[in-house]
């Protein structure tokens, strides 16, 4: 299997095919009826911390009564991503960060202290983009501890959440992920940028599918998805959202590790 790890440049036709029909794949399997995969929606972890909670201190939004939305980045960082993290910081928009450790938290340390400064999520992707059912457990633990302690040691922070590479998740992974204390958030909006580096195309995919309480999957390794962002950004504050990272649309409930949601 192709890790994301080598899409870090240019990306060839032959590579992109590979993503797609790996990604039209994972779709199947991870978020279908099909595999009976449970997931928990963000509208349920706010109303099951009760009325009277108040919302988390993640400033002034509360998404409880704010529409609100959620800009995700798969695979990072990359060379794209300081130019990402500069349109974030001219929109005041904070964002959650999966990133990949092999040849991207270890490439751009920086880059990963610089998120975490900034304001934003930063999260878990895994060390090498392993697909995780496909591995051992000693493997999965190995692929979740790896970023987590690189993280840790470049932000101060142990990351809590995680995104299983193609969203492939099962049991196993869950309860892994509940002995390292990491909940796995999935998506409800994806530009299928791995497929085009047409911008106008990548942002017309999100807006059509954008919702409140919507987690958008884009990718800061590909040509295409930087330049978007802007648009994508305005467009949806035209519309009433109010960007917030994972952590925020849950508050003032909590992931909880072992969990699902999307």
């Amino acid at each position: 299997m192709l890790s994301l790890t080598t899409k870090m440049t240019k990306t060839g036709t032959g590579l992109r095919a590979v993503a797609a029909l790996a990604a039209a794949a994972s779709l199947t399997l991870a978020l279908s009826g099909c595999t009976r995969l449970e997931t928990t929606s963000p509208s349920s972890v706010r109303g099951a911390a009760g009325g009277q909670a108040r919302a988390a201190a993640f400033g002034t939004v509360d998404c409880r009564q704010a529409k609100c939305i959620a800009l995700t980045f798969d695979a990072g960082p990359s060379e794209h991503s300081a130019r990402l993290l500069d349109i974030l910081d001219e929109k005041q928009v904070p964002a959650t960060f999966f990133l990949l450790g092999k040849r991207h938290i270890d490439t751009y340390p920086e880059l990963v202290r610089r998120m975490a400064e900034e304001g934003h999520e930063v999260a878990s992707h895994t060390w090498t983009h392993k697909i995780l059912t496909d591995a051992e457990p000693d493997e999965i633990r190995e692929e979740l501890e790896l970023p987590n302690k690189e993280i840790e040691r470049l932000t101060g922070q142990r990351p809590t959440l995680m995104r299983p590479p193609q969203g492939r998740t099962d049991d196993t992974v869950h309860e892994i992920c509940r002995e390292l204390g990491l909940a796995e958030v999935l998506w409800s909006v994806t530009a299928k940028d791995y497929q085009t580096d047409d911008s106008d195309l990548i942002t017309e995919r999100v807006l059509k599918q954008s919702s409140r309480d919507g987690i958008i999957l884009l990718h800061d390794i590909y040509d295409g998805t930087v330049p978007a962002v802007p648009g994508i950004i305005d467009a949806l504050k035209k519309r009433g959202y109010v960007f917030v990272t994972v952590p925020q649309l849950l508050a003032p409930g909590k992931a909880e590790p072992g969990k699902v949601y999307r």
